[in-house]
């Protein structure tokens, strides 16, 4: 079942997360737990999951932006797309970005874009196959100097 991350979803949403990026810092619990209730109060922001037989395996996060372009419609940004490491390839992956999708143009986006650090030809055929095209834009991107 694709829906909206819930509070009650937090643990779940925090394993999967340990699984996309498992050299990332601790984040002390009060910090996430603080981080995670504004994202699920804060209006254009959207943190799904995909429940199968009551377990959560799947997670994506879609942020609305509003726009002035392009008929003031908005655009989309996806990120932090996982899925339970011991059920990949099963198709709960391509399941959880057609619910994504389909919540982004519901909401009116003209676009829905997605950057990945993956350099595997097989993550890049994988969205792909969920409608993405890696042709039509330049992705960059910045970080703060240390």
């Amino acid at each position: 079942m694709f829906r909206e991350a819930e509070s009650a979803d937090f643990a779940s949403v925090m394993r999967l997360y340990g699984q996309l990026h498992p050299n990332d810092p601790i984040v002390p619990e009060e910090r996430a737990v603080a981080t995670y209730d504004q994202i699920l109060r804060t209006p254009g922001m959207h943190l799904f999951v995909l429940e199968d037989a009551g377990d959560v395996v799947a997670s994506t996060y879609l942020n609305l932006v509003p726009n002035l372009s392009r008929g003031a419609a908005p655009y989309g940004v996806v990120e932090n797309v996982i899925v339970d490491s011991a059920r990949r390839g099963t198709g709960l992956g391509k399941a959880i970005m057609a619910g994504t999708l389909q919540a982004a143009w519901d909401a009116g986006c003209y676009k829905v874009m997605l950057l990945t650090g993956s350099k595997r030809e097989s993550t890049h055929a994988y969205y792909r196959t969920c409608g993405f095209d890696s042709g039509e834009k330049t992705g960059f991107v910045a970080h703060p100097p240390s």
